[in-house]
């Protein structure tokens, strides 16, 4: 084929796409990313500082695989980079007894929790209101609450992990083209062909990791894809120690039987003096490149009345700050992996539906060996599960 600008290229350098890039280079792949940005970067899903990881993964087996090895890959990240990227602080998944409590598509999904924790014999406790209250005199609770807690769930630190894997992976020989705009994705003879704003790009194979902007590139995914703006919140604290890394771990908490019961959220990191919250909300669709990045004053004092005056002590209303970050979902709340419809030698990889930063960097790693080659088990995330 000719002109060939590389053996891979891979079109989106977030969360999926930095870790794709730096499994190919370490492989030893010819590879060539390509982003419309300059990641990291706060224009996609991921940003905003800190996102929750657990292994024990209530949305199902299937993913555990993949967060215990993205697990492996940080540390051994850290080791070749000096830079901190898991915090394991440990983590409670919550909900309330007798009211049921879903939770990304899945329902019960502190006992799927549980229950994963189980099969994958992930060290857990099962713990009910009156040992919460006692480790955790922060919540404030209603006495009917019970939660899986997880030592080895934290957190990981987006932009660090992705400035960390694409510095590496360019050491270790990938090409990068930044402020790119792919905007079409063909069969060109035995490759594939992209069309950009700054010309023709061709390989052998091309991972489309593009996020909110996939199925621009994917048609097959519009039918089954949504964009969602979702929001961050940042509050302050009257006690920042009370609310440390080693005396409150991150946590999921559904407080009641809507979907809108529920938000999450994080220790009060080193230096800081303020709390990261949030919940997801599924009544609005968005666009990537219609959404409104600002967030207004009102949508974090709601927030704050709503979930967190009932149930942190001492988080203060007035926001420190707060960012807007896009999700896309899929009908079921899982991923989307597999090969383009009518585009050979095209992948597209879609962890999206929120809880898909955790597991990147295995997934990525999975996705390299798969464009190599190898066999590799994500059936699961198959796109026909649609019925495309």
């Amino acid at each position: 084929m000719a002109g060939v600008s590389a053996d891979v290229i891979v079109v989106g350098l977030g969360a999926m796409g930095a870790a794709t890039l730096l499994a190919l280079a370490r492989r030893g792949v010819s590879a060539l990313g390509i982003d419309r940005f300059h990641p990291p970067h706060d224009q996609g899903s991921s940003h905003g500082e800190t996102r929750i990881t657990r292994l024990a993964v209530g949305e199902g087996a299937a993913y555990a695989p993949l967060v215990a090895r993205s697990h492996e890959l940080w540390r051994g990240l850290e080791a070749e980079t000096g830079e901190e990227l898991l915090l394991q602080c440990g983590g409670l998944v919550m909900g309330r007894r007798g009211i049921a409590t879903g939770h990304h598509g899945k329902p019960a999904f502190v006992e799927r929790t549980i229950e994963v924790a189980r099969q994958c014999a992930i060290p857990h406790e099962v713990l009910e209101a009156d040992e919460l209250g006692r480790r955790y005199p922060q919540m404030r609770l209603e006495g009917d609450e019970f939660a899986s807690y997880e030592p080895s769930a934290g957190l990981v630190f987006p932009e660090r992990c992705i400035a960390a894997q694409l510095e590496l992976a360019g050491r270790l020989g990938a090409r990068m083209q930044l402020g790119t705009v792919v905007r079409s994705v063909a069969r060109d003879g035995d490759g594939v062909c992209l069309t950009t704003d700054h010309g023709l790009l061709r390989a052998g194979r091309v991972v489309l990791t593009a996020g909110a902007w996939t199925s621009g590139l994917v048609p097959a995914l519009a039918p089954v894809t949504s964009v969602r703006r979702q929001v961050l919140h940042w509050f302050p604290v009257a006690d920042p120690a009370s609310y440390a890394p080693e005396r409150f771990p991150i946590f999921i908490w559904m407080h009641g039987p809507r979907e809108g019961d529920y938000f999450y959220g994080f220790p009060c990191l080193d230096g800081q003096a303020s709390l990261k919250v949030a919940t997801e909300q599924a009544e609005e669709e968005t666009t990537a490149d219609g959404v409104d990045r600002q967030v207004a004053a009102k949508e974090s004092s709601a927030f704050h009345a709503r979930h967190v005056a009932p149930r942190l002590a001492g988080v203060l209303a007035a926001r420190e700050r707060a960012a807007a970050c896009l999700y896309t979902v899929t009908p079921d709340g899982g991923f989307i992996v597999d090969d383009v419809p009518g585009v050979p030698g095209a992948i597209v990889a879609s962890p999206c539906s929120g809880h898909g930063f955790k597991h990147s960097a295995g997934l990525g790693e999975a996705l390299a060996a798969r464009v190599s080659g190898a066999a590799v088990g994500l059936e699961a995330f198959r796109l026909g599960r649609f019925g495309a």
